[in-house]
């Protein structure tokens, strides 16, 4: 029997007051149209009211992919906890989420991304929720802001201190969510998903085993729907006895402003000089100047922002592979994208799952970090994800704090 349905219909059974995880990056495997769905169930009915949203890294984009935006409605959207926020230049207008954050109109919270990738693991195990070390002294501890992003949000802490086996740590009790709504790019007619043209995993597999722990509804968008039995069992991320509901999107965009590029997916390999040197001027400066802390055989991570013009630096060198990347989202090696399409890379060696990809991070594996910001006082504490008149020019921590937290050279 197969799973195939409307969005209309997927989205019918998501009752008020449920908790939704979504798997998505900016544009970069955002199922929007699932998205829309609930939005416009909504502007009919009035339902689903008061939903959770949980996102480990931003859903949508300002530049086509509304994301998260579909749902951001006074009614529908009661909490939302966010790795990250759909974030854009100041020439174009507020998302409607950020608004609702300023105005006080829906509970808010930024999250490290990492933790919110935790999170569900634990809760999938069925475990105490997270206990950990990531954010301690940071906005993320509750001796400060305990990630709330607004009022509303600091008046329903999510996170405590504790103390623990003679040592601090942060303890976030589990959040378990009812929904789970996954993008990939193949579904065979049981609901098994395969992710050839998608530039990421991200954290679909372990969102799904979470709601199918807890006896909730998983739902996966994807651009094509196969025969079951006529998928390699290697390329099945995941498995279809996880997911009740299979929603087709034969547009859905690959990431930000693309359809479709086949070297994202590493399903072609582009020539080192087909890409884009970084232009000369004061970023060049600073990429360059990190650049210099390199050595070859180094695994580097890099974040949003400057930070990802230092590979265009080792390209124009004649060094493209003699440092190993290592990003978020998961791809590793190859070339990260640059400006809002961050988050994939060109002529990957290997796509990790975010909350593995989280895993390394968090443990200090890698040799050194190159994450850009906003503020940097004199005692070199980083003002990261807050900016007061247009918050939206910064999506918010990100992985900033897993990573900054561990890094030996940041």
């Amino acid at each position: 029997m197969s799973k195939l349905t409307s969005a209309a219909d997927a989205v019918a059974r998501i009752p008020d007051g449920a908790v939704v995880t979504v798997s998505s990056s900016s544009a970069l495997g955002c199922p929007d149209l699932v998205l829309a769905a609930i939005g416009a169930r909504f502007d009919v009915e009035g339902h689903p009211r008061g939903l959770t949203a949980i996102h480990p890294i931003a859903a949508g984009d300002m530049y086509g992919v509304k994301g998260v935006d579909h749902i951001a409605r006074d009614g529908l959207l009661s909490r939302i906890l966010g790795g990250s926020y759909p974030s854009g230049p100041s020439s174009r207008p507020m998302p409607e989420i950020w608004k609702m954050i300023v105005e006080n109109r829906v509970q808010a919270y930024n999250v490290p991304s990492g933790i919110l990738f935790d999170m569900n693991r634990d809760a999938a195990a069925r475990r105490a929720g997270v206990l950990t070390k990531v954010g301690l002294d940071t906005f993320v501890d509750p001796v400060r802001e305990g990630c709330a992003m607004n009022a509303l949000g600091a008046a329903a802490p999510i996170v405590r201190r504790v103390e623990f086996d003679g040592d601090t740590w942060l303890h976030f009790p589990n959040i378990i969510p009812d929904v789970a709504i996954l993008r990939a790019t193949t579904a065979d007619e049981f609901g098994n998903l395969t992710y050839e043209h998608e530039g990421a995993y991200l954290g679909g597999l372990e969102q799904a085993i979470c709601v199918r722990n807890h006896g909730g509804l998983v739902i996966a968008q994807v651009s094509r729907m196969t025969k079951r039995g006529s998928l390699r069992p290697h390329d099945v991320r995941v498995p279809g006895h996880l997911v009740d509901l299979v929603v087709i999107d034969p547009d859905q965009k690959q990431t930000c402003e693309t359809q479709y590029d086949p070297a994202i997916s590493g399903q072609i390999m582009r020539p080192w000089g087909s890409f884009a040197l970084a232009e000369h001027g004061i970023e060049k400066i600073i990429a360059r100047r990190a650049a210099m802390e390199l050595r070859p055989g180094m695994t580097a991570n890099l974040g949003f922002g400057i930070s990802a013009l230092v590979p265009r630096i080792l390209l124009e060198e004649g060094h493209p592979e003699a440092v190993t990347w290592a990003i978020e989202q998961g791809a590793v090696g190859g070339m990260p994208l640059t400006g809002f399409a961050f988050g994939c890379a060109s002529n990957a060696d290997a796509f990790v799952p975010s909350p593995q990809q989280f895993i390394y991070f968090q443990g200090g594996g890698f040799d050194v970090s190159f994450l850009s910001f906003l503020e940097v006082d004199g005692e070199g504490n980083v003002n990261v994800s807050k900016l007061g008149k247009k918050p939206y020019l910064t999506a918010g921590c990100g992985g900033f704090v897993d990573i900054g937290s561990v890094a030996q050279i940041t």
